[in-house]
């Protein structure tokens, strides 16, 4: 199970905000492809499931997951997830031709087909997907995630955490955006859920208020 915190930053100028407060943290840029896949009669989605395939920076690294049941209540999400390295190459070669993900060996590939009653001859789609700036920073012995994801149909900003301990975690985010008076909300949806919308979710800020204020590093 993982567990996330996940915060929505307002707009550009709240990111830029943000990654700019974090420089002294960062850690690394990853340069994320994500690309999705269901059968013909979708029963993936119809299970609550999602199939990924993630591409690192030109292709250098490919990660299949598998999502399961998930939610997302208050800025905190929980879901099933499990996840494999794939050669790049072939990875590729799938997105090109989905029918392929029939015949690659694959933990991940074998657990969609058993799991969610799909036969042999199932037959794949591809979805499409959207890229993803992801920032990593280690600030205060948390592993922050500070992505810009590129929809085609506009742009997103979210701040994200894994944490056994969600709660603690959104206390201190959420003092330290209001800190520095980085407009963000809740996040309602995942990413996915905003690809297959095709349109970016409504953003109602938490707006700190005028003595909250006060640039902070943290």
């Amino acid at each position: 199970m993982e567990v996330e915190v996940k915060l929505r930053l307002a707009d550009a100028a709240a990111h830029g905000q943000l990654t700019t407060i974090l420089s002294p943290y960062l850690r690394k840029t990853l340069h994320q492809e994500n690309i999705f896949f269901d059968t013909t009669k979708s029963d993936l989605s119809s299970q609550r499931a999602v199939l990924r395939l993630r591409f690192l920076d030109n292709d250098t690294r490919c990660i299949a997951s598998l999502k399961a049941r998930p939610t997302l209540v208050n800025g905190v999400s929980r879901v099933e997830e499990d996840e494999e390295e794939l050669e790049p190459l072939t990875a590729r070669a799938c997105v090109e031709d989905p029918t392929r993900l029939r015949e690659i060996q694959s933990r991940i590939l074998k657990r969609v087909k058993e799991e969610f009653g799909l036969g042999d001859e199932v037959s794949f789609v591809c979805l499409g997907g959207f890229q993803n700036v992801r920032m990593v920073y280690e600030w205060r012995q948390l592993k922050l995630e500070v992505d810009e994801t590129r929809y085609a149909f506009g742009i997103c900003y979210e701040i994200e955490c894994e944490s056994g301990d969600p709660e603690a975690v959104k206390r201190v985010l959420e003092e330290f955006l209001k800190e520095n008076g980085i407009s963000y909300s809740y996040s309602e949806m995942s990413k996915f859920a905003v690809f297959r919308s095709g349109k970016l979710p409504y953003m109602q800020s938490s707006m700190p208020s005028s003595e909250e204020k006060r640039p902070s590093e943290g």
